[in-house]
């Protein structure tokens, strides 16, 4: 036998000499030589430990080697409302179908039901969270998937709640068909890049759906952020894509579909903003692209700040709105033409499903509430409608440039992107 055909043959019997050395460790609830913890403490990296149906009270749990973790039945690991339950530290683990349940809370140390330090190419599937603190919470770790997974939390009296899924200094994580409810925030992020959050349903949670802060070159594509305190926000951050989400029924004097808040070279396209007490909101936001969204039934549809610059906002559908949109300066836009306004009542002579007649989205009266806000009582008053058809034909106040020069006159049939 030659030289090389010895060498691969080396090589086989080593790699089946590892298959043959992983092996199964099972835990049982009511076995005192099988808990968890015993299992963690005779694992080797590449095992996997099978934890049998029943509820497991073993205390805060440190996973720091390369295993993986099977559930049977969704076994409760329990942190009766005291331990922060699992905690991992290793590369390559695998969690799939437990239920963590009653973490600790403290209002100085962030408890979680299951914390990743430092770790990466992790794996966090078909689980369910009840009533933790925080639910999953990712520090300084890379390529964690968390994905098909419920995180819910009640309301309990006398403890402070956190967040859903929370993720630090991270990047490479993918979010994926988890729903989120109960919680602070659904989703937080700070300091975390390359991220996709997708498909997942973050809703009754009693601050934002969702939360980015300083987190750069991510993607959110087709969530629904609803019944949230104060809708989705994301602050500080530049190049995020926001495409084909739902943002609905996000009521409150500070609440939002979206807040845009000091964000650059982002764009939100395809979404769907529906009966928010404001669509969008966005302050600092500069070079964004709206486009293709549907704004419906909201109190505000979109606000801009005049703090945000070249913004980009075509094809979009605004419907039903009490403001169609509404500013607090002397705004400047890149373009603003293009879009289906319902309160258009131009002609269009040539027939080329554009208006011959430039709209002005923002009214006089839009332009009052800001500075007085008490001017709301006059809502839908005779006077109201008398001045803002005097400012339609004789427009003085509002924003000369802030225009739609081609307002179509149909509903845009927008796609999904």
């Amino acid at each position: 036998m030659g030289r090389f055909h010895k060498f691969k043959l080396i090589i086989v019997t080593f790699c089946i000499g590892i298959g043959v050395s992983a092996k199964t460790i099972t835990a049982e609830a009511d076995n005192p030589q099988r808990t968890i913890k015993h299992a963690f403490e005779s694992a080797e990296d590449g095992d996997t430990i099978f934890i049998k149906s029943g509820t497991y009270r073993e205390g805060a749990l440190v996973l720091e080697k390369r295993v993986t973790l099977l559930g049977e039945d969704f076994p409760v690991i329990d942190g009766e409302f005291e331990h922060e339950i699992l905690t991992v530290k290793q590369d390559g683990v695998i969690i799939k179908g437990i239920l963590f349940k009653n973490s600790g809370t403290s209002n100085f140390n962030d408890i979680a039901a299951l914390k990743i330090v430092d770790s990466k190419n992790i794996l966090i599937e078909n689980c369910k969270f009840e009533d933790n603190f925080f639910g999953i919470h990712v520090i300084n770790s890379n390529f964690v998937n968390i994905l098909n997974n419920e995180l819910r939390s009640r309301k309990m009296e006398g403890k402070p709640s956190a967040n859903g899924i929370h993720c630090w200094k991270s990047n490479h994580l993918t979010i994926k068909n988890n729903l989120i409810t109960g919680h602070r925030d659904g989703i937080y992020f700070e300091f975390v890049t390359q991220t996709e959050i997708q498909d997942n349903e973050s809703i009754g949670n009693s601050r934002y759906g969702l939360h980015f802060m300083f987190s750069h070159d991510n993607l959110f594509r087709n969530n629904s952020f609803q019944n949230n305190g104060a809708g989705v926000a994301v602050m500080y951050s530049k190049r995020v894509r926001m495409l084909n989400n739902h943002f609905r029924y996000n009521w409150g004097l500070a609440a939002y579909g979206l807040l845009l808040k000091e964000i650059d070279d982002s764009e939100i396209s395809g979404n769907d903003f529906s009966e928010n007490t404001m669509g969008i909101f966005a302050d600092g936001a500069n070079r964004i692209k709206v486009t293709a969204n549907n704004f419906y039934r909201n109190g505000w549809a979109f606000k801009i700040n005049a703090s945000s610059v070249d913004a980009e906002i075509s094809s979009n559908n605004f419907i039903g709105n009490t403001f169609d949109m509404a500013t607090n300066g002397n705004l400047r836009v890149k373009t603003l033409d293009g879009n289906f306004w319902d309160k258009y009542d131009g002609y269009d002579l040539n027939r080329d499903g554009a208006g011959d007649v430039p709209y002005r989205p923002i009214t006089f009266y839009s332009l009052i509430i800001e500075r007085n806000s008490s001017a709301l009582m006059l809502f839908r008053s005779f006077f109201v409608k008398l001045m803002d058809t005097a400012e339609s034909v004789f427009p003085s106040l509002t924003p000369e440039n802030i225009k739609d020069n081609a307002p179509m006159t149909k509903k845009i049939k927008n796609q999904t992107i």
